[in-house]
């Protein structure tokens, strides 16, 4: 590829990405196309939704997966990263729904069905393809000319497939259960769609009379409305408060209703009064003990949240409007006998955040015990992992818990549910393909079911549905199992678990043998990102202000597998900063390399102990960067690449060099530091290349041997380059130079000033400080540099040890000394100022007496530090006047 010998001065990174991404895509690199001979290495993306947008959790997802199949392309695996997206049933419904109300006026109701799904395919392919462009900006390394949909033809062959299959299984059924009901959405919810937040209520006590004469019951609920529907009063059969009153009945006030008193384990004795209403049709709790003491369940609460006419004189009513009356009511008849304040967690949709309403209603659902038991048993006995392990806990618990799964969804955006039914002969049947006749009678009249699946239900299928199943594929003969999956904790319930026993119960085999936990994308002070703070950020603007490559840096470093991340501007500042460093390192090797060629030279030749020593610390790099990588701990591989390039080979190695490269130590030398410096920038760029992609590629096309592109350059190994020698001996010099850079920044010696310096230390490290003794003084900005045995006195002398090596600096020569004891003279009027300034409001009463506590404290604070502060100039300039 053509190279030119130097950089542009200014990194402008949106010029660089475009470019590479571009040529990237072009030359088919991302492109995992079955290789026998190779190891396969494979993901699947969490497909976002086809109608969202790039936020910070996508970005730090698709940031940790590309930085794995990147470098798994480098290692020489066959690597495939398969991208998509999802339909999004309720969330593209609902966009859709609201975008042709808004633009034409009208309804879907008034649209009709197949004119309306007609719209939201239009919209899909208008807006679909907008979250990928987005990925591309981040730098998404993904397999585009695989990219699936989880409607697309293949996909909705998988899902009628399983749904056939587990239907014939008997694992399919249809029953009238109490199901999570949003009224926004006008749609059920599986239990993990319902967020519980915690919210402020009231806990109302109420009077049931006593059907058998005088007296009166008292129960306590947070949802009055739904009294309207009790159709039975519990308590627990130990709690002796009320042994004698099972059996008898009450009358459910407002409605007049005759209701018995049962007994049942579940009720808790300890809540409220001890007595529980029970409202079969509205409670999920009471549905369970309605279906065992066989009670009526009455719907007074219809799907648009408003009473039936079941609630009799408040139909029609809005729920909670019912509630004002009804506890209105009750009052005025003298029967609501507390009302206080009540905290407790409300089920709202975790779409819209409408607050669930429990309904009793026909829905389909999967029988989950026969497949919860072999996925449970997977990660147990550690066929597959979490990373952190402590996750595995999380998925534990919910799966030895789990209910059946409601599948079926009252929308029409979705995989409608396989099933029809026969007009004449009442048949029901479900078929892969669209039939055309009753399969019982052959009669013509069906109708197919009008629901349609869980969009969960099409993501379960998703290590295998994009890989061709049920077909015999090559991909799902080579790829399959995945290798890993890398997602939120928050979806481990929703996507993970199903991906799991679908996997188990359709390939027989686990879809992957790790799962990947991050954490959320937090704010500075910690808050989860949502609309309703408005402390979201786009990811799209902070790649154009600071690169992608920035971004991806920012939200890996440092942040072990499992934990949150704080999304802090400043660090993003910081990590472009460190984008900058590279590229001025990368310029000033450039610049050094232009009558460099790599074919003459090796690393067995002439290396000075500062080239062993950048190359130990390199093959170190590479040795702990590869085995965090290999362990998923990304963050921490970013940590000590960021440590070893700013550190290390830009702020000490670069420096160390730079006599040799300007030919002040021969040729040779030279040479050798070229060499080094060339090879040692290379690598590392390829080391680093996962992690900062653009950047990484637009320096390596520059630097000397470079091939066709890095992303397919070979991942950096070790070999033979470490000398723990050199490192001990590099850091007694760095260490030295630092004390000495130290001293000078204490007495305030400007930079540009040459000083003395002393040495003493034994035989050994003498001979090493002789040995290096030019750079010493280069780089400690010495004049002079005196090596000298231990013991021997230096008057007027400021010192630091370090490593053995006692380190003087005469003040003679270091500073203008009338000019610093003038500027020192001045410095201790106002410090004398500002002591008996503090002194003076904190001896006053009036201001202690008024001054809040935090006042003082600071006052306090500000009069020790200005002490302390004569007490230290005093010292300086007696020291200083007796020279």
């Amino acid at each position: 590829m053509l190279k030119t010998t130097e950089l542009e001065k200014i990194y402008s990174p949106n010029t660089v990405e475009d470019k590479w991404y571009a040529l990237w895509e072009e030359k088919g690199y991302f492109r995992g196309d079955v290789n026998k001979d190779k190891e396969p290495f494979c993901i699947v993306i969490p497909p976002p939704n086809v109608t969202g947008q790039l936020h910070m959790g996508h970005a730090l997802d698709e940031t940790y997966q590309d930085i794995i199949i990147r470098q798994k392309r480098m290692q020489g695996y066959n690597a495939l990263w398969i991208p998509g997206t999802d339909h999004a049933g309720i969330a593209t419904q609902a966009r859709v729904d609201d975008h042709i109300r808004k633009e034409e006026g009208i309804t879907r109701q008034e649209l009709g069905r197949d004119e309306f799904l007609k719209r939201v395919w239009a919209w899909k392919e208008e807006y679909g393809d907008r979250i990928i462009k987005q990925l591309k900006k981040l730098g998404a390394s993904a397999d585009w000319e695989r990219e699936r949909f989880t409607m697309d033809e293949g996909c909705s062959r998988a899902v009628r497939e399983v749904f056939v299959q587990l239907y014939e299984k008997g694992l399919i059924y249809q029953g009238h259960y109490s199901v999570n009901w949003c009224p926004h959405c006008s749609t059920t919810l599986s239990d993990i769609e319902v967020n519980h937040e915690d919210h402020q209520g009231k806990l109302y006590r109420i009077k049931y009379p006593l059907a058998a004469g005088e007296g009166f019951i008292e129960i306590a609920t947070t949802r009055p409305e739904t009294m309207l529907g009790d159709t039975a009063v519990a308590v627990n059969p130990a709690d002796v408060r009320y042994v004698d009153l099972i059996g008898d009945s009450v009358i459910v006030p407002l409605i007049n209703r005759e209701v018995k008193i049962i007994a049942d384990d579940y009720v808790d004795p300890s809540f409220g009064t001890g007595m529980v209403k029970i409202t079969p049709a509205h409670d999920p709790n009471d549905f369970e003990i309605g279906l065992r003491h066989k009670l009526e369940q009455i719907q007074v609460i219809g799907l648009d949240a408003t009473m039936t006419p079941e609630a009799q004189s408040y139909a029609g009513m809005d729920r909670y409007a019912c509630r004002k009356q009804v506890v209105a009511d009750l009052e005025s008849l003298g029967l609501l006998v507390e009302v206080k304040d009540h905290g407790h967690a409300v089920g709202e949709c975790y779409r819209c955040d409408t607050v669930v309403e429990p309904l009793v209603s026909k829905q389909w659902f999967v029988k989950m015990k026969p497949l919860a038991e072999p996925a449970i048993a997977a990660v147990k006995d550690g066929t597959i992992r979490f990373i952190p392990d402590r996750f595995s806990k999380n998925y534990l618990h919910w799966m030895e818990n789990i209910r059946d799964w409601c599948i079926s969804r009252q929308l029409w955006w979705g995989h409608r549910i396989p099933v029809w039914y026969c007009d004449d002969c009442g048949e029901s049947f479900a078929s892969k393909e669209d039939p055309t006749c009753c399969s019982k009678c052959a009669s013509a009249t069906i109708n197919q079911d009008p629901d349609v699946l869980d969009t969960w239900f099409s993501s379960a299928l998703w290590p295998f549905s994009t890989m061709g199943w049920p077909d015999e594929t090559k991909e799902l003969d080579h790829f399959y199992p995945t290798s890993v999956l890398v997602t939120g904790f928050d979806i481990i319930p929703l996507w993970v678990s199903r991906m799991i026993f679908m996997g188990l119960e359709f390939m027989e085999e686990r879809p992957f043998p790790d799962v990947l936990i991050h954490g959320l994308v937090r704010d500075d002070q910690g808050r989860k990102m949502s609309k309703s703070l408005g402390n979201g950020v786009d990811p799209l603007d902070v790649i154009a202000a600071y690169g992608a490559d920035a971004l991806r840096f920012t939200l890996v470093i440092g942040v072990s597998p499992g934990n949150d991340l704080r999304y802090i501007p400043e660090k993003v500042e910081a990590y472009r900063n460190f984008a900058n460093k590279i590229w001025n390192a990368a310029r000033f090797t450039l610049m050094n390399l232009t009558d460099f060629d790599p074919s003459l030279g090796s690393l067995e030749q002439n290396l000075t102990v500062a080239d062993q020593w950048i190359l130990s610390r390199y093959e170190f790099a590479v040795s702990e960067v590869t085995r965090f990588l290999d362990r998923y701990d990304v963050g921490e591989g970013a940590r000590v690449l960021y440590d070893f390039i700013w550190n290390e080979l830009c702020d000490w190695y670069i420096e160390w060099i730079k006599p040799r490269l300007y030919g002040k130590q021969g040729e040779q030398s030279k040479y050798t530091a070229q060499y080094v410096l060339w090879y040692v920038m290379r690598n590392s760029m390829q080391l680093l290349h996962p992690y900062m992609p653009f950047i990484t590629e637009e320096i390596w096309q520059h630097l000397p041997g470079a091939t066709e592109t890095i992303m397919l350059a070979p991942w950096p190994v070790t070999t033979s380059l470490r000398h723990i020698e050199a490192e001990k001996t590099m850091d007694l010099l760095m260490n030295v130079i630092t004390e000495i850079r130290a001293l000078r920044s204490e007495k305030q010696v400007p930079p540009g000033r040459k000083i003395a310096a002393v040495c003493q230390a034994n035989e050994a490290k003498l001979a090493v400080l002789t040995e290096n003794s030019e750079y010493l003084k280069t780089l400690g900005g010495l004049e002079t540099l005196d090596l000298q045995a231990p013991g021997q006195k230096l008057e007027r002398s400021v010192s630091a040890v370090t490593d053995g090596v006692e380190i003087l600096l005469p003040l003679a020569g270091m500073v203008d000394m009338v000019a610093e004891i003038a500027r020192m003279e001045k410095d201790l009027v106002k410090a004398k100022a500002e002591w008996a300034r503090s002194q003076g409001k904190l001896g006053n009463s009036s201001f202690v007496n008024k001054a809040p506590a935090a006042v003082i404290a600071k006052e306090q604070e500000k009069m020790e530090t200005m002490a302390d502060t004569v007490q230290k100039l005093q010292s300086l300039l007696t020291e200083m006047k007796s020279e």
